[in-house]
């Protein structure tokens, strides 16, 4: 009996053998936004399970399943924005279901990235 008291750990670690393996995320992007004013605002963002450290990932992941990862089709969402010239650029890079994405765009301010992405560069 003095094999009992493995029992448990045995039982346990042959448990673990049926888990499944993580879902790796199909799309994986890192976003970045260059300010003229020197400031540098990055967010990753994953998207089939969403994820990553972009604030608004379900809208941005819908929004780029919606047209396919492919940037130059999102459309704009409406959305007041100042006309303060202040441009910023924008670079996404990783991969969307396979293919690889590589977008940058300027944009004459933060606001203009967040209503013409349609939230995808809400960094």
């Amino acid at each position: 009996m003095v094999f009992s008291s493995f029992a448990p750990v045995a039982a346990a670690l042959i448990g673990f053998g049926g888990l499944a393996a993580p879902h790796v995320p199909e799309s994986v992007l890192q976003l970045t936004m260059h300010e003229t004013s020197g400031r540098v605002t990055s967010a990753s963002l994953t998207c089939d399970p969403t994820g990553g450290t972009h604030r608004h990932r379900d809208t941005a992941c819908a929004t780029l399943t919606a047209v396919d990862g492919d940037f130059a089709r999102i459309a704009p969402h409406r959305q007041k924005c100042t006309m303060i010239y202040s441009p910023v650029d924008v670079t996404a890079l990783g991969t969307w279901r396979g293919t690889r994405v590589t977008y940058r765009a300027t944009y004459p301010n933060k606001c203009a990235a967040d209503s013409q992405s349609n939230g995808v560069f809400a960094l």
